[in-house]
């Protein structure tokens, strides 16, 4: 299992604005992911939260980019690519993860990255949150997402040079 290892993550996202970008196929997986990003910005206590859906997980950068540059403190991007005969697999994966990356690069906005890249529906639906699931992870990109901001916020009332989030 993958998640093995993964941080627990409390943050306080009070006024934090998110948008969360979410593709529309595998409808049931889409739906777990976007359910469990919602449960974890609300328990975060985000409460200023807009959903954009898009065609498909190709098209989350470009929405990914529109948020970015117009105020979200946050952009949390779900979506599911599921392995098949052909080497789109590999374009679409690539393409959204590095146009994601270039997003939060270039805008200075962290991005959750809640794209899952899977070899069969089955280990989508093991990661979606779903009843039965072992991972949630539409739930791990929005904590990350808003733990991102609430570190690099914090890090602007250190002095010049310190690390991020801490002492030397």
């Amino acid at each position: 299992m993958s998640g093995a290892g993964a941080p627990t993550l409390t943050v306080d996202g009070t006024g934090l604005r998110v948008v969360v970008v979410a593709a529309s196929w595998h409808t049931v997986v889409m739906d777990g992911l976007l359910a469990g990003a919602q449960r974890a910005l609300a328990d975060a206590h985000v409460s200023d939260v807009t959903v954009v859906r898009v065609p498909g997980t190709f098209e989350l950068p470009v929405a990914a980019r529109h948020a970015a540059e117009h105020g979200a403190d946050a952009v949390v991007a779900l979506g599911v690519v599921i392995r098949g005969g052909t080497p789109h697999f590999d374009y679409v994966c690539q393409a959204a993860t590095l146009g994601l990356t270039d997003v939060a690069v270039r805008h200075g906005v962290p991005v959750g990255f809640g794209v899952l890249t899977c070899d069969d529906e089955a280990q989508a639906l093991d990661r979606a949150g779903l009843p039965g699931s072992h991972e949630d992870k539409g739930a791990e990109a929005a904590q990350a997402a808003v733990a991102t901001v609430v570190a690099l916020r914090g890090s602007l009332a250190q002095s010049p040079g310190q690390p991020l989030g801490g002492t030397r």
